[in-house]
């Protein structure tokens, strides 16, 4: 596995990416634990339903809900804009 800092991850992203999903086992080290990149497939709408009993009518209601309070969120401050340095942004 070839492991990184965050500095080293976040000057090279892509190609880092791009070798997580070639199948390479890329790890970014932090706070002495490894992250481990690697490709997932995204799933539909129907994992919710087959994983938790959720309807498509539950899910786009609760998809609505969340949207309105991330807005809301947004407007409050509660959300902070990532500039490059998630080391900065989680002493905060």
């Amino acid at each position: 596995m070839t492991t990184l800092s965050p500095t080293k991850a976040r000057s090279n992203f892509t190609t880092w990416l791009k070798k997580a999903a070639s199948g390479e086992e890329i790890g970014i080290r932090y706070g002495g634990k490894v992250f481990v990149l690697h490709p997932i497939e995204e799933e539909d709408t129907s994992y919710a339903e087959k994983e938790y009993g959720v309807t498509k009518a539950e899910l786009k209601r609760f998809v609505k809900r969340m949207n309105a309070k991330t807005k809301k969120d947004i407007k409050a401050g509660k959300f902070r804009e990532y500039r490059g340095d998630i080391e900065a942004m989680l002493k905060d």
